[in-house]
């Protein structure tokens, strides 16, 4: 299948946060939500892992480990906004690229169950993360909507890539893994 066709897509829909990347967009809700895990490379590689270790799954685990990630990052995030303080966030978000760049490059194929808590364990972290780092003068909810609407584009951008790739760079995907782990691990040790 075409590739070109869901990173146009893809890239078309993130554009408009490209226009606010500069400062002085602080107070646009949405735009400051879409920029956060777009421009977080913590937050990037997860939420491009999470969409490609669904790809490499079976059955209702395609939809059920974004949809946990999404779910519960967005509870975590109203769990920022309130305030609450996670111990040892960061380290769950970075440890969270590692560990999700590790399954990814190991292809693991968990029972639903656990693949979905995981999945939603690792979710938290950047939700709150997310939620503390409302910016002054915005709108929690049209930030709460970017957030989520840039880590579900994310998560289908990296489905999207794993399913289409052709068959003979599908190790492409274990290589990703890979980096993203080597990536965590750094993220890890700084």
């Amino acid at each position: 299948m075409n590739v070109r066709k869901p990173l146009l897509t893809a890239a078309l829909l993130l554009s408009p946060a490209l226009a606010f990347a500069h400062p002085g967009h602080d107070h646009a809700g949405v735009m400051s939500g879409i920029a956060h895990p777009i421009f977080g490379l913590d937050h990037l590689l997860a939420m491009l892992a999470v969409g490609l270790w669904a790809a490499q799954q079976t059955g209702k685990a395609r939809w059920a480990l974004p949809l946990a990630f999404v779910a519960t990052m967005l509870a975590g995030g109203l769990l920022g906004f309130a305030g609450f303080e996670m111990p040892l966030m960061e380290t769950g978000i970075a440890g969270s690229v590692l560990a999700l760049g590790l399954l990814v490059a190991l292809a693991v194929r968990p029972p639903l169950a656990v693949a979905a808590g995981l999945t939603a364990l690792f979710a938290l972290s950047h939700g709150v993360a997310h939620g503390l780092e409302l910016p002054d003068l915005s709108s929690p909810w049209g930030y709460a909507a970017g957030f989520v609407a840039a880590t579900a584009a994310l998560h289908g951008l990296g489905y999207a890539v794993a399913r289409n790739l052709p068959q003979v760079a599908a190790p492409l995907v274990r290589v990703a893994g890979a980096a993203s782990a080597v990536a965590g691990a750094w993220l890890l040790a700084a």
